[in-house]
């Protein structure tokens, strides 16, 4: 393989992931560390194979949105989620949108190498106990995340992360009011009556989603 681009916000991510790259043969390895970044990156270079983190800059779950523009850019890209999230509606939502695989930051180098070279063959790649989870997940409608939509859970996450509303507003690019109609969503979505309780709802939701333990901080 030519050339990958690896768009992450972490620079010791990039550099592992490099290290590795090189090692495997590839020849070019891409870096980006913003949404705005990577996406240009990938339309001036073109490059053959494409590992993008979900959450990037304090984002919400950006990724999921630049792994959708990438996918509308080039049907036939192998796409690698490389990311802490272990919640199977997080991996559900990043395969809807385009991606081919799904590995987590704490697995091992020998999964990670299985991983990319099942996705740069053009298969797809979960790991089993994920894909167990997503499975479940998909047949069962009753959970409260079922009808979550991507906003949603992007607005979900910063609320975890201890954004308000202005703060959610500039790093999802949309007004305050948005931010406040997606709250009021939420909350007739998880039950919650007020704010705090939405909050809380919110912050118990990514802590004790899978590998909520190795995540810095409470978000990826």
């Amino acid at each position: 393989m030519t050339s990958v681009l690896v768009i992450d916000d972490h620079p010791i991510v990039l550099q592992g992931c490099r290290r590795l790259l090189e090692d495997w043969g590839v020849e070019r390895v891409l870096e980006a560390g913003t949404v705005l970044a990577g996406y240009r990156l990938f339309r001036r270079e073109k490059p053959d194979m494409v590992i993008v983190d979900l959450a990037l800059h304090g984002s919400g779950l950006s990724g999921i949105l630049l792994v959708r523009r990438l996918r509308a850019q080039n049907a036939r890209i192998p796409i690698l989620v490389f990311s802490m999230h272990g919640d199977p509606v997080i991996a559900s939502r990043a395969l809807e949108a385009g991606a081919d695989g799904y590995v987590l930051k704490d697995t091992s180098s020998g999964a990670l190498m299985e991983a990319f070279e099942r996705v740069r063959r053009g298969q797809p790649y979960i790991s089993h106990e994920l894909a167990m989870q997503v499975a479940i997940l998909g047949a069962r409608k009753d959970t409260p995340l079922a009808d979550v939509t991507q906003r949603e859970l992007q607005t979900l996450a910063l609320l975890a992360d201890g954004r308000d509303y202005t703060q959610i507003a500039e790093e999802l690019g949309v007004s305050y009011k948005t931010v406040a109609n997606t709250c009021s969503q939420l909350k007739a979505k998880l039950g919650a009556t007020t704010l705090p309780e939405l909050i809380r709802r919110a912050i118990q939701y990514v802590e004790t989603s899978p590998g909520a333990a190795n995540r810095p901080g409470r978000m990826v």
